[in-house]
């Protein structure tokens, strides 16, 4: 049980944020390409375009020539009206943690898989779906202090997983 949950749960980097991430660490690793979650990963669930802080970042990514496509598990509709403003690519109703929407990015922006970072706020679809099939994997702390119905239950299956991680001593970041 301990090995399945650090294989498939434990992210290779933890950070506080997205803003965290600057291109220069990721060019560091080679890395050509970002499949970010989108909804308290980027923005609150319920915010409905990109912040200012934001779209920087965005560019700060295409300046320094990586590339950034938004997977998410939300609809059609509310991640093509936050994705089609900032021209960034986008896969709607990714059905993560599977692997389909994962490759599909990949081969989208024309790179390997070892080029390509995989960003987002929950264990049980960004990290797994990440792990699974990989990707180096990044966990953000979420952007909002609420979520979604559905992600409230991931939630606190997270807290399980993440406890016993933290018990076993394969976390080595502290959550505030």
């Amino acid at each position: 049980m301990q090995i399945v949950l650090k294989k498939y749960f434990l992210p290779d980097e933890f950070v506080k944020s997205i803003f965290h991430i600057s291109p220069q660490k990721l060019k560091e690793r080679n890395v050509k390409g970002i499949i970010t979650d989108l909804d308290n990963t980027l923005v609150e669930w319920d915010r409905p375009s990109a912040t200012p802080r934001l779209i920087e970042w965005f560019q700060e990514m295409k300046d320094h020539g990586i590339q950034v496509t938004i997977v998410s598990n939300n609809n059609e509709k509310r991640v093509k009206l936050f994705s089609e403003p900032v021209h960034i690519p986008f896969i709607y109703k990714a059905r993560k943690p599977m692997g389909r929407a994962f490759n599909k990015a990949v081969a989208d922006m024309q790179l390997k898989k070892e080029d390509v970072v995989v960003i987002g706020d929950q264990l049980m679809t960004d990290v797994l779906g990440g792990n699974r099939h990989g990707f180096h994997t990044i966990l953000v702390v979420p952007v909002a202090a609420s979520d979604g119905f559905f992600t409230k239950f991931n939630r606190q299956i997270e807290r399980r997983i993440l406890g016993a991680l933290k018990r076993k001593g394969h976390i080595q970041w502290e959550e505030e």
